[in-house]
């Protein structure tokens, strides 16, 4: 686990941490049934009562941003949500009535957040107890932008550093980012991603910015996951279309003309409905001019190694 980027330039960042802080969590609800979003909150608020009895924090609040087709916590709920976790959490709800996607939800939900630090979290995560704690306490280290906690029960095989947990990107299923920070880099990509890679874009943005993605695993939430007999992830057909677009404008975003070729050309030919979608709907922002302007020309940041974005651990 020695071959993650280091960035050399980030010990002259201040710490992001001017505590003790406010934290705002967010996570985007589609379709997701109230008792999930019960559970999940169950555990946001034993973390929250811990991280509170410390001199870190003085308060956490939580914004759910609902894209479903119609609302999935009525007033009766919220109001119970709010009686049940009151004690430690301020929870607020919006009901978007469009689905926004993940990206454009959280920038949305953001606009709301005036907390001082941001945990985008997915609404059916549990965290363990010392997450919040865990991963506020990484902001007093110079240069740290963004944190990503430990998923289990399938740890993601993304390299990092083991002297300062440095990593090319972080996924959102949980992670802390300053929100200082978040409102320099004007969120996440919303015009180019709807589901997919906008964590893997925004990470790369901060690095870009001089700051540090670091992977935290002392901090773990449950994240669960379904394996085929052949230990594959399972995944929707919604999940498959937009990981297949988000890799085409990825690729060009991050000045990888070569490896967005390779794609197109593969999906084209594969004979799969979901990739000849995808390669369309590239073909179409190509030709509207509505992909993103690419960067990082010379390569320092994106890490686009055997089909992942990070060398995996556990690769030969």
């Amino acid at each position: 686990m020695t071959t993650a980027t280091p960035n050399d330039e980030v010990s002259g960042r201040a710490a992001l941490l001017l505590g003790p802080v406010s934290i705002g969590i967010q996570s985007i609800i589609y379709q997701l049934p109230f008792e999930s979003v019960e559970r999940s909150l169950a555990a946001v608020a034993r973390s929250a009562q811990l991280v509170q009895r410390t001199s870190l924090c003085k308060s956490v609040s939580v914004y759910y941003g609902d894209c479903s087709p119609t609302r999935m916590i009525s007033d009766a709920q919220l109001e119970k949500l709010r009686a049940q976790f009151g004690m430690h959490l301020n929870v607020h709800y919006h009901f978007f009535d469009s689905n926004l996607g993940s990206a454009r939800g959280h920038n949305a939900l953001a606009s709301s957040n005036s907390n001082q630090m941001f945990v985008i979290l997915n609404p059916d995560v549990l965290m363990a107890p010392r997450v919040l704690q865990i991963l506020v306490e990484e902001f007093k280290e110079p240069g740290v932008g963004i944190v990503e906690a430990k998923q289990l029960p399938i740890e993601h095989p993304k390299d990092f550093l083991l002297t300062t947990g440095e990593t090319s990107w972080v996924s959102t299923a949980c992670a802390m980012v300053a929100s200082s920070l978040f409102q320099q880099l004007r969120g996440f990509d919303a015009d180019s991603f709807f589901l997919y890679c906008d964590d893997v874009d925004f990470s790369w943005r901060v690095r870009q910015a001089g700051y540090k993605a670091v992977y935290q695993p002392r901090a773990a939430v449950f994240h669960d996951k379904k394996l085929s007999p052949q230990a594959q992830w399972q995944t929707s057909s919604a999940e498959r279309y937009y990981s297949a677009e988000a890799a085409l404008i990825l690729s060009y975003k991050w000045s990888r003309a070569d490896l967005t070729q390779q794609f197109l050309d593969s999906f084209k030919a594969s004979g799969e409905d979901y990739l000849i979608k995808a390669a369309k709907k590239f073909e179409t922002m190509r030709r509207n001019g509505t992909l993103p302007l690419p960067q990082d020309p010379e390569h320092k940041i994106g890490q686009f190694i055997a089909g992942n974005y990070a060398k995996h651990r556990f690769a030969l």
